[in-house]
């Protein structure tokens, strides 16, 4: 088989870079949509309704939202600086496209190295705000903090924690009567959710750094062909 010659090389690259430009576009509307479900999801809503000063839930919260969001748009920017620039040639687009790959790779691996040394953070947080919310519920039976408890099983289809002496006292007993008293425990199902989104975050994360790095080699190597060659496609001979 005949070696590949620099105009194949290039035009082979062309192809990659439409293509890998696609799917970081919808990497990057999936990270907008996960975006928008941690932020006015109806699980997080109501434990954030439920939050107070005492606990780190809000700050994380809004911590989740913005670097998520801003996460998406920097991919999808890349994206589409990535696929105009193959097409025009443009070295400028290029470079810009590369700018916004290295910034999310450079930003998804300080998120691996936080959720490494802090594996347990976020969940903390959530199970913070419900057990304060279990703790003013049992205090009163009525009123606002009763709502806010009654808000969080129904969301999450559970009822009360395991006490760890075996026996629940009057109070807490109250907390969960006729058909809620067969929900599973609260604690048990928070943490089955966050696991769930966790392992979709971790699945968004991987990719992430998989395409970004694939997409500044691409860009890399077509903005050094544009600059040698001038036009991609016009001219055959590159040094």
């Amino acid at each position: 088989m005949a070696t590949m010659g620099p105009w194949s090389r290039v035009r082979v690259a062309k192809c990659q870079m439409l293509v890998t430009s696609f799917f970081v576009l919808l990497l990057g509307l999936s990270a907008a949509t996960l975006a928008a479900l941690t932020y006015f999801g109806a699980h997080f809503a109501v434990i954030g309704r439920a939050s107070s000063d005492k606990t780190p839930y809000e700050a994380m919260h809004r911590w989740a939202f913005y670097t998520t969001s801003s996460l998406a748009g920097l991919l999808a920017l890349g994206a589409v600086l990535g696929a105009v620039a193959t097409v025009r040639e443009a070295g400028g687009l290029m470079a810009g496209g590369f700018l916004c790959f290295a910034l999310v790779f450079g930003a998804l691996a300080q998120v691996v190295f936080w959720g490494f040394h802090n594996p347990t953070q976020v969940e903390d947080a959530v199970l913070d705000v419900y057990d304060l919310a279990y703790e003013w519920a049992a205090r009163n039976l009525s009123g606002a903090p009763r709502q806010q408890l009654v808000a969080i099983q129904d969301t999450f289809l559970c009822c009360g924690k395991s006490s760890p002496f075996g026996l629940l006292g009057d109070v807490e007993a109250s907390l969960c009567r006729g058909q809620q008293a067969a929900r599973q425990d609260c604690l048990q199902e928070i943490r089955s959710f966050l696991t769930m989104h966790r392992n979709i975050a971790c699945a968004l994360t991987g990719t992430g750094l998989a395409l970004t790095v694939y997409a500044m080699l691409l860009s890399s190597f077509l903005w050094f062909a544009i600059r040698s060659g001038g036009g991609l496609d016009r001219k055959c001979k590159y040094t």
